[in-house]
């Protein structure tokens, strides 16, 4: 395992050798996810769960240490704006600078809006079976947890300070501290310059926001620190030796650790991972609930395909839109068809021997995820049994009954025919090369034998295509899609013609060369 070259084991290689054969004086080996619930949970929030769960497993199986995984939910902050997905935004509007968890719930279920935030964090996490324990900031603040750090805090203020003011505006320079007080009168979290700091009463004086004189302590949930301050601190006191990050806060992760050593603490191991983009390129948020949701991608496939697309090349960054859904689903099923052949070295590199714990199911699935797509776009299909009368002409043992994980398979894929291919299906006529290729294709295919094989159907299209002049045979392959499924690109020919049928793939061409286009309903 050491020697493996997969990710998850090369972080828990590394963090073996910080941690060494003694346990922590806590007990355990602590891994960390953090979550900010100003807006809903998203698929990154859930990937930096999922990801960390990895490096925990194949941790577990080179150590013997017991290991713990705290999400933690920083439900403490101040709400700043106001997320674009939430309703009620005017109530909302109206709390703005408190923090998360003394804004009512625009939701109505919680009893605040941070509240319901972490249970929709959990909700999810729980679905996946994942094994945490689950931490609010609000909580930790208010029953002590942090208060022995936070006075350190008071007595190595200024050497926090020099760290980050450099990183600071001039203004912000200025008035920097820490420590942010909540005000006693109104409850919101204050961006105040401090006017004194008292190390030997763990308290600070401010100017609140009518300008009066307040003196509050550091602890009990009085005050709560500035971000950068606020991860460190709870690496400090938690003693923390795990927590992955996005590539937008390397610089973050830099300054936590220098201010973790000033509060007494040691910075935990850092991945830093490549940022999820929408499908403009721009980097998902929370607020303004661009890019894909959890929901919506189980809407339409399954949970080990979400999974692979997480587990793949963390440090690269990816798009992340409904139409890389399909390719996800179709990788999956190959890694799970390629593990039972391959060696053991290579089954830790199989991206299923972590997504499963090193037990991945057999799984026999005879149609792809991408021919059902293409099915659906051939026959307009709008329910479940018009796929599977396929299905069984290719696979005849195959039912919904026997073979759950290929009804999963049949209704996502119906879903996403409805929503995201039939709306933009755009079928076009043949020129004068095309149609004289697609009438020698129509001849050929109604020539061959009933059980011919998808292989001896594909070398029949290659050799079309090349008869015609199709020097680029992609040019061949992308004008039958175009022309047949209304789409620029599509399936082994052979294989589509195997599963569609012989005699209603001529059909098809039929119709195109006699009035342009396929017929279709709908």
């Amino acid at each position: 395992m050491t020697a493996s070259k997969a990710w998850p084991f090369v972080e828990a290689t590394a963090l073996l050798g910080r941690i060494g054969k003694n346990p922590p004086t806590k007990g355990y080996v602590l891994f960390e996810t953090g979550y900010g619930p100003s807006g809903l949970p998203h698929i990154g929030t859930f990937a930096e769960v999922f990801r960390t769960t990895l490096i925990r497993h194949a941790f577990s199986l080179m150590s013997d240490l017991p290991t713990e995984l705290f999400a933690f939910s920083d439900d403490m902050d101040g709400l700043r704006k106001v997320p674009d997905n939430v309703p009620n935004a005017a109530m909302v509007g109206e709390y703005l600078q408190k923090p998360l968890t003394s804004i009512p719930d625009p939701f109505g279920t919680h009893e605040s809006y941070g509240a319901h935030m972490n249970a929709r964090l959990r909700a999810f996490l729980d679905a996946f079976g994942f094994d945490y324990t689950f931490k609010s900031a609000t909580e930790c603040y208010r029953a002590g947890l942090f208060d022995e750090v936070l006075l350190r805090v008071l007595e190595r203020h200024e050497a926090i300070c020099n760290v980050v003011k450099p990183h600071l505006g001039e203004e912000r320079r200025a008035t920097y501290s820490p420590v942010l007080p909540i005000s006693p009168r109104t409850g919101r979290v204050l961006q105040v310059p401090l006017e004194e700091t008292r190390p030997e009463s763990g308290t600070v004086v401010f100017r609140d926001e009518d300008g009066s004189l307040q003196e509050v302590p550091v602890t009990g949930g009085s005050c709560k620190l500035q971000w950068r301050a606020d991860w460190a601190l709870r690496w400090t006191a938690l003693e923390v030796d795990y927590e992955m990050s996005g590539k937008d806060l390397i610089d973050s992760v830099r300054l936590g650790g220098q201010i973790c050593r000033i509060m007494g603490g040691t910075p935990p191991n850092n991945l830093t991972y490549e940022l999820f983009l929408d499908q403009n390129g721009e980097k998902i948020s929370k607020s303004r609930g661009n890019g894909l949701t959890i929901e919506e991608w189980l809407h339409y496939a399954t949970k080990e395909s979400l999974q692979l697309f997480l587990y793949q090349s963390p440090k690269k960054a990816k798009r992340l839109y409904f139409d890389v859904i399909p390719r996800q689903v179709d990788d999956y099923q190959a890694f799970i068809d390629a593990f039972a052949a391959q060696e053991d070295d290579k089954k830790l590199g199989n991206p299923v021997w972590h997504i499963h714990a090193g037990d991945p199911p057999s799984l026999d699935m005879p149609v792809s995820f991408s021919m059902l797509l293409n099915l659906a776009a051939v026959v307009n299909a709008d329910e479940p049994s018009v796929l599977w009368s396929f299905i069984r002409r290719y696979a005849p043992d195959c039912t919904p009954d026997n073979n759950p994980g290929m009804a999963k398979l049949v209704d996502g894929a119906i879903a996403y025919y409805r929503d995201m291919i039939a709306p933009n299906k755009v079928y076009r006529g043949p020129d004068e090369r095309e149609r004289a290729a697609l009438a020698d294709l129509r001849g050929v295919l109604a020539g061959l034998p009933d059980d011919a094989d998808a292989k001896t159907i594909q070398n029949e299209v290659y050799e079309i295509g090349r008869t015609h002049g199709f020097d680029n045979l992609r040019d061949w392959f992308r004008a039958l899609y175009e022309i047949l499924l209304g789409q620029s690109e599509g399936p082994r020919f052979g294989s589509f013609v195997e599963i569609y049928g012989k005699g209603e793939t001529v059909a098809l061409i039929d119709t195109v060369l006699e009035k342009g286009t396929p017929a279709r309903d709908g």
